[in-house]
């Protein structure tokens, strides 16, 4: 059976010390009153893949934006060891890299690695700075040949990667990923999912990809209705066939 989720106090000792990510009742209503997170608590230590599961409207992608300051709800969040508020929003998007579901909506310029640069320009890094952070970010994700390359002509897959290349640019501690293997073919499903298995930075990957999730990820939370409803090792929520039967998820 997996294990409902712990309160922060009862999370093991080793993620008691500085996690990734901590997440202590955190509540949101949107303007017209949906109620979209309702006393969520999350604790994410440094290095996991953790996989994100529910519903459609379950409050993942609602979550995910609290991350890095892009929504503001009642609660406390801490990222990499810094509570999240004004004066440190730009340390924390720095150490949060967000890969949103559409690659088009994070690649904008005339080539790969104009994209890619944009974040250490943004922030002030020099040229040669700048070339090499771009040179390792596509090298990460196999990319380096497209540096070039007019995004609009690229595939679904490959625009995928340098998307996370944009990220991966900022020296993120943390990857947040939303629907990653959306829209892709199974060859682009394949290299995405090595490409991620062979990242070292800590992921919360929120999916309907349920054999993505089997494949990569050991931790999975479920969310419905805005709460999480179950957090435990993949093996076992997987085997839970009430369980996903209940919040509309299936069995790989």
């Amino acid at each position: 059976m997996p294990i409902t989720h712990p309160e922060i106090a009862q999370v093991p000792t080793e993620t008691k010390g500085i996690p990734s990510i901590l997440v202590r009742d955190l509540h949101f209503k949107y303007p017209d009153g949906l109620h979209a997170l309702r006393g969520v608590s999350l604790a994410i230590t440094h290095g996991e893949k953790v996989a994100l599961v529910g519903p459609n409207g379950a409050g993942k992608s609602t979550l995910m934006l609290h991350l890095n300051g892009l929504l503001e709800g009642e609660g406390e969040i801490v990222v990499a060891g810094l509570p999240l508020k004004e004066e440190t929003l730009p340390q924390i998007r720095a150490k949060v890299g967000m890969v949103f579901q559409n690659p088009d909506d994070q690649l904008f310029s005339p080539t790969v690695f104009d994209d890619v640069a944009f974040g250490p320009l943004h922030i002030g890094f020099d040229e040669v700075t700048v070339r090499q952070r771009v040179a390792e970010a596509l090298e990460a994700v196999g990319m380096s040949d497209f540096a070039e390359r007019m995004p609009h002509h690229m595939s679904v897959g490959q625009k995928k990667r340098v998307s996370i290349a944009t990220v991966l640019a900022m020296y993120p501690d943390i990857l947040v990923l939303d629907e990653p293997s959306a829209g892709l073919d199974p060859r682009g499903r394949r290299e995405l999912m090595n490409l991620l298995q062979r990242l070292p930075n800590t992921m919360l990957v929120s999916t309907h990809d349920m054999a993505l999730v089997r494949d990569l990820f050991p931790r999975t939370v479920v969310m419905s209705e805005g709460k999480i409803v179950a957090d435990g090792a993949t093996a076992d929520i997987l085997q839970n066939e009430a369980l996903l039967e209940q919040h509309g998820l299936e069995k790989p």
